[in-house]
């Protein structure tokens, strides 16, 4: 289902002068139905959660068959989305309004095989951030940890990751403290765990993207790149993007080792933006309602 854009570049080549991260062995277009901007990609590469522009909706797209299920059609159903190990839970907000005509968020949990859904937080203002794993969801809202089961064993105690007016939040065992590595200068944006769970990946405004020890030591920058996402525990990927103030009008996507050794991936004649990853795989969108996903080797 999918169109060969660029076809087995030269392993070991790189776009950009500065280092070699991964290699790239093609650069394909998803052939979608509709325009759509990707949310998640499955950890097993076999889905894709679309939305739209504005972050409406959800929807499962199969690479295989091209097939796609309505999963969602609520506000922010494509925000920070989340997909269990398995690949089988797919936990997503809903975005609603109050009877004061006040924004809310819910947090909902659907079972892809069973088509069970569960509500795991109810439509709250302060929904403030949540991970999944294999067999929990857990959130944190107004500050306070909460758990909850999402297949048929004890939920677990997860550390999480949010943001409270915009400073970098850190709940361990159920406990919520300030992190802000950084400072509480500047707004944090787009945090998250390295797949061991060992360090914290995050953006800070105006300044690049860092990462640290749990505790918030060890500060090294990784980058310029925004939107960062974790490829593997040494590698990170996002976005180099060019804006005139009011539209992006450039944009490539970067990899780069904690060891500050960093790669263009793609080049100019597309606009890539909003990267995400799995092992071997990198997917992104284009402002156009495209999808791409690279194919790399380490």
């Amino acid at each position: 289902m999918m169109r060969k854009l660029l076809f087995a570049l030269t392993l070991g080549f790189s776009m950009s002068a500065m280092g070699q991260v991964l290699n790239v062995t093609s650069i394909d277009k998803v052939n979608l139905p509709d325009k759509a901007s990707v949310a998640a990609i499955s950890p097993q590469g076999d889905y894709l959660l679309l939305t739209n522009a504005t972050n409406q909706g959800l929807t499962k797209y199969d690479l295989t068959s091209g097939q796609t299920q309505t999963l969602s059609t609520a506000p922010s159903a494509g925000h920070n989305v989340k997909i269990s190990p398995d690949g089988q839970t797919v936990v997503y907000r809903e975005g609603s309004f109050n009877k004061k005509h006040l924004r809310v968020s819910s947090l909902k949990s659907l079972n892809l095989a069973t088509g069970v859904s569960q509500e795991l937080v109810k439509p709250t203002r302060d929904l403030q951030g949540y991970a999944v794993d294999a067999t929990t969801a857990v959130a944190v809202n107004k500050g306070k940890y909460s758990k909850k089961a999402i297949g048929t064993a004890k939920a677990q105690n997860l550390p999480v990751l949010s943001i409270n007016k915009g400073q970098l939040m850190i709940t361990m065992n159920g406990k919520t403290r300030q992190l802000s590595p950084r400072g509480t200068e500047y707004s944090y944006m787009w945090a998250s765990l390295s797949p061991d769970g060992s360090k914290v990946l995050f953006y800070q405004a105006a300044h690049g993207t860092y990462v640290c020890n749990l505790d918030g030591s060890n500060v090294q920058k990784v980058g310029k790149m925004r939107a960062p996402v974790w490829y593997d525990d040494n590698t990170v990927v996002g976005m180099m993007d060019l804006d005139d103030g009011e539209f992006i009008y450039a944009s490539t996507i970067v990899a780069a080792n904690l060891d500050g050794t960093t790669q263009t991936l793609t080049d100019d004649t597309t606009v890539a933006m909003y990267p995400h990853a799995i092992a071997g795989k990198i997917v992104f969108s284009t402002p156009a309602g495209e999808a791409y996903i690279i194919n790399v080797t380490k």
